[in-house]
């Protein structure tokens, strides 16, 4: 059974789904995409939910904490494999498109397909990954809260 538990953040009221021991789900408000089967998931609350409350709190305070959570997105082998490698994606730092595209195989416009419908924002820190040259392109949660968390980890990464 999929539970749902809302967190209130800087950006609104977060989305969160897991099941019994994972998360699998973390969307922004507004957010483009939402998990399937998530409509028939229930209010709930425990463990999983309690480590990424502590996490989350950590996270919006500007620090860097440890990606431990239990983490189980849903998708395709390849939007797996790019979810993996957003990831490695160092907290402060970006990448481009194109670069993730010669790290998993693919082209750019794949790996932002797959990078659009990451189901566990900021967990899987898909805002991390920029246009050629820097550009900020589209972002599934909106470009305005792609740069806040942007600008978080910039200033979480100076103290």
């Amino acid at each position: 059974m999929l539970l749902l538990r809302e967190f209130r953040s800087p950006l609104g009221t977060l989305t969160a789904a897991c099941d019994a021991n994972a998360i699998t789900g973390l969307w922004l408000p507004g957010q483009k995409y939402f998990q399937d089967g998530a409509e028939d998931a229930v209010p709930g609350d425990g463990p999983v939910f309690w480590a990424l409350e502590r996490y989350l709190a950590a996270y919006f305070a500007g620090e860097a904490p440890k990606m431990d959570l239990p983490l189980a997105p849903q998708g395709s082998d390849y939007r797996q494999r790019v979810w993996r490698a957003l990831l490695e994606i160092p907290y402060g730092q970006v990448t481009t498109y194109g670069q993730l595209a010669e790290r998993v195989g693919g082209s750019p416009r794949s790996v932002g397909g797959a990078v659009g419908r990451n189901p566990i924002s900021i967990l899987i820190p898909c805002h991390r990954v920029v246009g050629a040259g820097g550009s900020f392109t589209g972002y599934a949660g909106g470009l305005a809260a792609k740069r806040f968390l942007l600008r978080l980890e910039a200033a979480g990464n100076r103290q």
